[in-house]
């Protein structure tokens, strides 16, 4: 009994698995979907990761303060640019308000992981190409990174079955994931939650169901292979960060029964 009651103490003082809730495509003055995810994060705990267009139509300042129903997440966020993010001509509101770089990559570590922020945007970003200023970042931190596992982030997809389809302009940027070690990447920009099966050691996730619409989904791709796909439902994916390895859980919001979720080992 007594080392009963000292397991479960010890077990209590644990800290916490590092967890990320991650979705895109969110908020719109137009749409309550949004609304609905927020009640999910504010019952998870973890770090906030906005895959993009966090708040619609323009990302301007104004839309931030009326419209965005994720603000009170702001402190644990730590958000990718959309393209709605530079709706205005550049992306100063979204930059201020999430406290990014100027050119909206960077890379931080939370527990045992390393996560990789990158800007699909590839204009204002500088480039997406092979030796832009971008592509030789994402090398040199993924060179220097010690951390056995790794995930990454950012607006576009390169695989997508959605309406917008695959974006082959970060195929470089693919690239240097793979050859870098990246073990998930999670994006968002079409509005439907996709999983594919890994493809060059990436397992890869579109999730733009943070709540401003659906969009349909034209085709399913066959390489690398979408598993798992939904276009009606909000929700968030859950990543738990494990030592050696990752949890996954979509998480629909109440009233919706959809889910997805599995475990992968980090290579």
């Amino acid at each position: 009994m007594i080392l009963a009651t000292v397991a479960t103490a010890l077990s209590l003082l644990a800290p916490a698995q590092p967890t990320l809730i991650a979705a895109g495509d969110i908020a719109s003055c137009r749409s309550s979907g949004d609304e609905a995810t927020a009640a999910l994060v504010a019952r998870i705990p973890g770090t906030v990761a906005v895959l993009g267009d966090a708040v619609y139509e323009s990302g301007t300042a104004q839309e931030f303060r009326d419209c965005y129903s994720w603000a009170r997440f702001r402190g644990r966020t730590r958000a990718a640019l959309g393209n709605h993010e530079y709706g205005t001509g550049t992306a100063d509101a979204a930059i201020a308000f999430f406290r990014l770089p100027r050119r909206g990559y960077y890379s931080y570590d939370l527990g045992d992981w390393h996560v990789v922020v990158l800007n699909s945007n590839c204009r204002p970003a500088g480039g997406c190409e092979r030796g832009s200023p971008q592509q030789r970042w994402l090398a040199a931190d993924l060179a220097a990174n010690p951390a056995l596992c790794t995930v990454a982030y950012m607006h576009h997809p390169r695989f997508s079955s959605g309406l917008h389809g695959s974006d082959s302009t970060l195929g470089p940027l693919w690239t240097t994931l793979a050859r870098g070690g990246v073990d998930v990447l999670l994006t968002g920009h079409d509005h439907h939650y996709e999983r594919f099966a890994p493809f060059e050691g990436i397992r890869a996730f579109v999730v733009g169901t943070g709540g401003r619409s659906h969009y349909p989904v034209l085709r399913r791709l066959s390489r690398p292979k979408s598993v798992a796909l939904n276009y009606l439902t909000y929700g968030v994916l859950r990543l738990t960060l494990r030592a050696d390895g990752y949890d996954w859980r979509f998480v629909p919001v109440a009233g919706s029964t959809y889910s997805d979720s599995g475990s992968g080992a980090c290579r």
